[in-house]
């Protein structure tokens, strides 16, 4: 059985909650969101989101998710797509793909060479839908 954090283990760090956009968010997001912060869903959308046509997305402030402060401070109620990075399923078959997200994410386990790494995530995968 693998475990994430024998190839991934986040830092908090904030390099993948850097600049002028963020990830979209889905209804389940937005309700996660709201729950994590205890407040009310018009509360949550006025204070923390920003609506560009039919697309949910975290704000942005000084270059960063408005969420980030020497780390993710919804980290527990975080969007599937910010819980999902940088473990994307493109590193399967891109190795150019794994090589540069390698070099932003410290949290990608550096020893791991690329074969070893798809294996452990393919893996770690399976076990995934396996448990759906």
């Amino acid at each position: 059985m693998v475990e994430e954090q024998e190839i991934f283990q986040c830092r908090q760090c904030g390099h993948c909650c850097q600049g002028e956009t963020t990830v979209s968010l889905d209804p389940d997001d937005v309700a996660r969101l709201v729950a994590y912060l205890h407040l009310p869903i018009a509360e949550v959308q006025e204070k923390y989101l920003r609506l560009t046509g039919k697309v949910v997305q975290m704000k942005i402030v000084d270059g960063h998710c408005i969420f980030f402060n020497e780390g993710c401070t919804v980290h527990e109620g975080k969007p599937w797509r910010c819980r999902q990075w940088p473990l994307h399923p493109s590193m399967l078959t891109d190795q150019n793909n794994f090589e540069a997200i390698r070099q932003s994410c410290p949290g990608i386990k550096g020893e791991l060479g690329y074969e070893e790494f798809r294996s452990r995530f393919a893996e770690l995968l399976k076990q995934q839908d396996a448990g759906k």
